[in-house]
């Protein structure tokens, strides 16, 4: 039996899918199973709740030989560090008391960074904890995931940009939630692994932002231009939507890291997912633009 958590998610629904069509049992924690497709529900065990309910974890761990683990973004938490914890503490718990074997995490590339990242950090707090449940523990480390880009598919649409917090004229490390889901099944079908491992999962290419742009454009038939924004930009925009100074501090510290090269060591060794911005442009972002 494989735990999935966030099954209604980007990565979550895809991951089930793919263990589904191999023909492994799966169990879903959901908050709102309503949510989830329909077909899915036949196909899958449903236990309803949050991942961070200790009661939660016991009904859905109960014989369970592997989990799949994922944080959901915590948009309204105080402060990253607590936010992941709070979550992953009663999941190493439940782990030991049911001896599950093997557990995937989604997590950021950079591990062994020494500077304070924000959310990033928080991430590998979150792995270390795992890594210490006694199961064995991949850490699917990965680098800005592309399906972000789709919180701002209305400014691409009507004003034909976007904007990060990034140099435009640098590399800038993605992946596809896709590759991420097809990579977390195998490990997780496999289970022929022990210890603790991190495991860089990056795209193929190796774009700027503004070569991302151009990539847009083409597959789009429309103009998309990106533009940069400053650190201190985007933590006045946070300020003026009502985030807390810690919220501010560790997004800021996140693209503050980026831009120091937090996953370069990561992007040279790391395995390559199957999906290109260009094809993820036309079959992802095109259905939303």
């Amino acid at each position: 039996m494989i735990v999935v958590t966030t099954p209604t998610g980007q990565i979550g629904s895809r991951l089930v899918r793919e263990l589904s069509e191999r023909g492994e049992s799966v169990r879903v924690i959901a908050r709102t199973p309503d949510a989830l497709d329909p077909e899915v529900r036949e196909s899958v065990e449903v236990v309803a709740g949050s991942h961070a309910d200790p009661a939660v974890l016991d009904a859905a761990l109960a014989g369970a030989d592997a989990l799949f683990w994922l944080v959901p973004p915590g948009r309204s938490a105080a402060g990253a560090l607590a936010y992941y914890l709070d979550f992953t503490e009663p999941a190493v718990a439940a782990i030991r008391r049911h001896g599950v074997g093997h557990v995937v995490g989604v997590t950021s590339a950079g591990h062994g960074y020494a500077r304070p990242a924000g959310v990033l950090s928080a991430a590998f707090a979150m792995d270390e904890r795992l890594a210490a449940s006694g199961a064995a523990y991949r850490a699917l480390s990965l680098p800005f995931y592309l399906e972000n880009l789709l919180g701002q598919a209305e400014g691409i649409r009507e004003r034909g940009v976007f904007s990060l917090a990034a140099p435009g004229d640098r590399p800038f490390a993605t992946v596809a939630t896709s590759d991420v889901a097809v990579e977390a099944a195998e490990l997780l079908t496999a289970r022929d692994w022990s210890g603790r491992e991190d495991v860089p999962l990056f795209g193929p290419d190796r774009l700027t932002l503004e070569q991302l742009a151009a990539v847009m454009s083409e597959e789009l038939g429309r103009t998309v231009a990106y533009r940069p924004m400053s650190i201190d930009e985007l933590a006045s925009a946070m300020r003026a939507g009502g985030a807390t100074e810690q919220a501010v501090r560790d997004t800021t510290e996140m693209f503050a890291a980026q831009v120091d090269g937090i996953y370069d060591a990561d992007w040279a060794r790391a395995k390559t997912g199957a999906t290109d911005v260009r094809s993820w442009c036309r079959t992802v972002l095109a259905r939303r633009v």
